[in-house]
């Protein structure tokens, strides 16, 4: 069956999701006197990032609610569990200022996306939330590239479970077989779309020394994703046999 879609992942695939994290939260932190806090903005930093990612993975287990993952984060970042609602979602709402300042697209994010839009229908399938994403998109002057865009908040299941990548199937009315889905985390994209039964391809920016899954396709940018969706017989590209 030829692909006829791709659907993508959007922080760190399309969007330089790391860097404006860091330069946001740097900012935030000398903006609110608290660099020294934590020895170095690197620390801070660090700090950050592992609460992030602790919070995240409850609210994406369907434990904690988009916004009180938020304030959960700054409660521990601050080392305040009894700060109430409403200090927390200002604090988190300045840091966001701060972000968004930061916010880019990868370089090679619109010439890819250029090179593939008239061959392949296009959507964004998020571990996020909607408000925060098509937003994002907006802001960046992308989000008409793609029909559609969902998001594990609203769907009430993420990545890597098969329900995520089948509701886009379901969204775009098309088969597993007949999507390629693209995103930088080896684990839940590629090996959560490839065992949806899409066709699962790890954007490898940083090079990782590890082994991707098995099964699954590896590029090291996105200017390599053109040439291996038409040079494949398993992307519907013509065969060079007979």
């Amino acid at each position: 069956m030829p692909i006829k879609a791709v659907v993508w992942d959007i922080d760190d695939t399309i969007f330089d999701y790391a860097q404006a994290d860091s330069a946001g939260m740097h900012a935030h932190l000398a903006a609110e006197g608290l660099l020294q806090r934590f020895g170095s903005a690197e620390r801070a930093l660090t700090l950050w990032r592992e609460i992030t990612h602790r919070h995240w993975a409850r609210f994406s287990e369907g434990l904690r609610d988009f916004q009180d993952q938020r304030r959960d984060r700054v409660r521990e970042f601050l080392d305040t569990p009894a700060l109430d609602d409403a200090d927390a979602d200002a604090w988190f709402d300045r840091y966001v200022g701060h972000y968004e300042s930061a916010w880019a697209l990868f370089p090679d994010t619109v010439p890819v996306l250029d090179a593939l839009a008239d061959d392949y229908r296009h959507a964004v399938l998020s571990n996020s939330a909607l408000v925060v994403q098509d937003r994002k998109l907006r802001v960046l002057g992308v989000r008409d590239r793609f029909e559609s865009v969902l998001c594990a908040a609203e769907l009430g299941v993420s990545k890597p479970a098969a329900e995520a990548f089948h509701a886009v199937c379901t969204t775009m009315g098309l088969e597993p077989e007949e999507i390629a889905y693209v995103g930088d985390q080896p684990e839940i994209d590629a090996r959560g779309a490839r065992d949806a039964g899409l066709v699962g391809i790890w954007l490898d920016r940083n090079s990782a020394a590890q082994e991707g899954p098995s099964g699954v396709h590896r590029i090291t940018r996105l200017t390599e994703l053109p040439p291996l969706l038409r040079a494949d017989t398993r992307f519907g590209a013509p065969s060079t046999f007979g």
